[in-house]
C-alpha cells in the first residue's frame, strides 16, 4: 500500500481550481508532484486544424485518461513518469514529454478528474472547487483569449456549444463524490487552511506509524 497521499481538485472551467493548487504547493513546496488531467488531451493525428478546433474538448472522450490512470498508479508506487503536453492554440499534443518525479503529495488536477472510477479510485482526497457560472465564464474568456490565442467569439460559442453542457452532464454530478466541497476556490481561506491542516495530520500519521 502507498503512503503517498494523492489530492484531487475537480470542478468546472475558471472555478479556482489552480488557485487551490497553487496554495497547496506553498504549503508542500518540497513534497509536491502535480498532474493534470490537461495533460492528456488527445492528440487527434490526422486532423487539419479545423477539424480539430471543431472536437469536443469537454466531453470525458476527449482525454486519454486510461493513460493518466496508469501514470498516476506508477507515481503513487514512487516511479517517475514522462507525461504528454499540450498545444491549447494548435488544438494538439506537443512532441514533447515531461519528467515528473513521485513525491509524498501527488496533486491531480481537472475539471473531469470524478467522472473516471478508475481515477477517483486511485484519489484519496476528493475536493471539488464550486464557483458561480458567469465567474467562471469570465475567467474563461479572459484566459482562453490572453493565454491561449482564441478570439471572443470562438470563446463564447464553445461555451455555450459544449463547455456549459458538458459541465451540466458530467462535471457537476461528480460532485456527489468529493469529500470537500469549497466555494469561491482559492479565495476561501478557512476551506484551505482545513485542507493544509488535515494534510500535516495525515503526514504526521504516516511518519509516526514509520517510527513503530
Amino acid at each position: 500500500m502507498s503512503d503517498r497521499i494523492v489530492i484531487g481538485i475537480a470542478g468546472g472551467t475558471g472555478s479556482g481550481k489552480t488557485t487551490i493548487a497553487k496554495k497547496l504547493i506553498e504549503a508542500f513546496s518540497d513534497d509536491c508532484a502535480v498532474l493534470s488531467h490537461d495533460f492528456y488531451y488527445k492528440s487527434n493525428e490526422g486532423m487539419s486544424f479545423e477539424e480539430r478546433a471543431m472536437q469536443n474538448y469537454d466531453h470525458p472522450n476527449s482525454l486519454d485518461t486510461d493513460l493518466m490512470v496508469e501514470h498516476l498508479s506508477e507515481l503513487k508506487m514512487g516511479k517517475t513518469i514522462n507525461h504528454p503536453t499540450y498545444d491549447f492554440s494548435n488544438h494538439a499534443r506537443r512532441e514533447t514529454w515531461q519528467t515528473l518525479e513521485s513525491s509524498n503529495i501527488i496533486i491531480v488536477e481537472g475539471i473531469l478528474i470524478f467522472e473516471s472510477e478508475k481515477l477517483r479510485d486511485l484519489i484519496d482526497v476528493k475536493l471539488f472547487v464550486d464557483t458561480d457560472a458567469d465567474v467562471r465564464f469570465i475567467r474563461r474568456l479572459t484566459r482562453d483569449v490572453k493565454m491561449r490565442g482564441r478570439t471572443i467569439e470562438s470563446v463564447i460559442e464553445q461555451w455555450l456549444t459544449t463547455v456549459k453542457p458538458m459541465h451540466e452532464q458530467f462535471v457537476e454530478p461528480s460532485k456527489r463524490y468529493a469529500n470537500l466541497i469549497i466555494p469561491e476556490g482559492g479565495h476561501n481561506k478557512v476551506a484551505v487552511d482545513m485542507i493544509i491542516n488535515g494534510i500535516n495530520k495525515i503526514l504526521r500519521e504516516q511518519k509516526s506509524k514509520m517510527k513503530n
